[in-house]
């Protein structure tokens, strides 16, 4: 069989898998216990009401997108998807592993599979140039968008994920209050929000950002530092979004007056 093929079908057998084992884990649920529940158990201030992740409904709607998309013969040999295939299949099974060390209190392993998902993710971005290469209206809307999605949630829960393991672990933040390391995580996730906003202008990653810190608002209502502080990162990128739609209208508009 032809290698591409192959390739092909591991990216479609991948996500059925994945989206199997996330309904599953929290249908049946795995251990008894559900994502959120868990999530809750933990004494953090970076985690967003249960309504955010909702998203993962888009995510994966997007993914089916890809993978259909990926498995058209005309794609066979698209040299993007040919590059990126395989990592997705490794972020996958990064995925999937996530689910069972999270649901069975494995939570240092789950930090591993989480950065695996990330650093995953993050090449398949890199090698698709999202933001960056011209491609097809397609290949945009069916395969760089939901990447976008994809990573934009995965940069916050690999941060949520950290901070739920340090607690796990009773670090104690050098003698600084949750609260304050809350905030500290929430200006690292916008420092990198203004870098993708210089750098790909990838307005849908921004806006995944926006709706977990809106989310995080909303949980910590009750500590208004928190939840003051996420509103205001929130509105931050919700500027970076407006500086990128500008780029992208300077972009669109150059050839045009290049050629008048």
């Amino acid at each position: 069989m032809n290698k591409d093929i192959i390739r092909q079908i591991s990216v479609l057998v991948a996500l059925i898998v994945t989206i199997a084992v996330n309904v599953l884990s929290n249908a049946l649920p795995l251990n008894g216990l559900t994502a959120g529940e868990i999530s809750d158990s933990f004494d953090v201030y970076f985690v967003p009401a249960g309504y955010v992740f909702s998203i993962w409904s888009i995510i994966y709607l997007g993914l089916i997108a890809y993978a259909v998309y990926q498995f058209l013969p005309a794609q066979r040999e698209n040299p993007r998807l040919r590059k990126t295939g395989w990592w997705f299949v490794v972020s996958s099974a990064a995925n999937s592993i996530w689910l069972f060390l999270w649901h069975y209190g494995y939570f240092a392993l789950s930090v591993v599979a989480m950065l695996t998902l990330l650093t995953s993710l993050i090449i398949i971005y890199w090698r698709l140039g999202v933001g960056q290469q011209v491609v097809s209206q397609g290949e945009r809307w069916l395969v760089h968008l939901p990447f976008s999605v994809y990573l934009g949630w995965i940069t916050v829960a690999t941060i949520a994920n950290i901070t739920a393991f340090l607690d796990y672990v009773n670090w104690n933040g050098f003698g600084i209050a949750t609260e304050i390391w809350a905030i500290i995580m929430l200006v690292i996730a916008t420092a990198v929000a203004g870098l993708m906003t210089y750098s790909r202008q990838d307005i849908a990653y921004l806006l995944v950002l926006i709706w977990a810190f809106v989310g995080i608002g909303v949980e910590q209502a009750d500590t208004p530092l928190v939840a003051n502080a996420a509103y205001l990162a929130a509105g931050i990128v919700a500027v970076f979004v407006i500086l990128a739609i500008i780029q992208k209208l300077r972009q669109t508009r150059a050839p045009t007056l290049a050629t008048s």
